[in-house]
């Protein structure tokens, strides 16, 4: 009987299968610069042959963060002027564990990571003992007490999938008190016919339109209100524009004049 060996690849061309970079002159580079890790092992060698089942990370060495997606979080709490000190936090989509990281940073107790994939969160916060790992988990399909003790504070940073059907769900999780800092990918969020060809946003009619029914949908089916909203800066002006939004149970009304100038501020900046 033919033994199965596990296929391999090259550490450079994994790296491009992964999304990681864009071709494979720029996978070496990273891999050179020591910024491809699996874990806390850093591969070094592009020529190295990985299993594919390998799960690589990129970490920018100039970024403070476990991944360039903590920087996101990291504004949220500075434009809104939060904290964490002594929260239970909910990590939906944690991924490498970015916006863990930042939490963590920020004080938090504890915090439930969940995501539906597996060994994606970084090796140093898999082994803090502020952080419960709940990897192969679909959040939508957990039961609404699956975590214990509701939730002082609620991050989501989520693809291919609508912060409709995440929300609801974390609502049920939070305290009265608590909140919900969620990142807005309007590409997720617009009909079908709304996104062109490459996934690009860049109609700000249709930004408004996301943000206006997410709010009327969440107001509604679960009680959360906007309070804040700011764009999220673009390194690359031709990605898509997300924005960072702060939702509480707490009744307040954000109107749509004021969305219209925070899109349209976004839109004007080249940042």
């Amino acid at each position: 009987m033919e033994s199965k060996m596990a296929k391999k690849a090259r550490a450079d061309e994994l790296v491009v299968l992964q999304g990681l970079a864009p071709d494979l002159l720029t996978a070496r580079r990273l891999i050179m610069a020591g910024e491809i890790r699996s874990g806390d092992h850093v591969w070094e060698k592009a020529g190295e042959k990985l299993s594919v089942a390998t799960v690589l990370v990129h970490k920018p060495k100039h970024c403070r963060w476990v991944s360039r997606g903590g920087l996101k979080l990291e504004r949220a709490f500075a434009v809104f002027n939060l904290q964490a000190d002594g929260l239970r936090c909910l990590d939906i989509g944690a991924s490498t564990g970015g916006f863990t990281d930042v939490l963590l940073h920020n004080g938090a107790r504890e915090v439930v990571a969940v995501d539906v994939g597996y060994g994606l969160l970084d090796a140093r916060l898999q082994n803090d003992p502020r952080v419960i790992v709940k990897d192969r988990t679909n959040f939508k399909l957990v039961a609404d007490t699956e975590f214990g003790e509701a939730f002082d504070l609620a991050v989501t940073d989520v693809s291919f999938i609508s912060l409709r059907q995440i929300l609801p769900k974390a609502a049920v999780m939070l305290k009265d008190a608590g909140s919900v800092l969620a990142l807005i990918k309007p590409q997720f969020e617009a009909e079908r016919e709304q996104v062109p060809e490459g996934g690009i946003v860049i109609d700000p009619q249709v930004h408004l339109q996301v943000i206006l029914s997410l709010q009327e949908f969440l107001n509604a089916t679960a009680r959360l209100y906007l309070h804040e909203l700011v764009p999220v800066p673009r390194v690359d002006p031709r990605k898509n524009i997300e924005f960072l939004s702060h939702w509480k149970k707490t009744q307040q009304q954000f109107s749509a004049e004021k969305i219209s100038e925070i899109i349209a501020a976004a839109h004007a900046s080249k940042s």
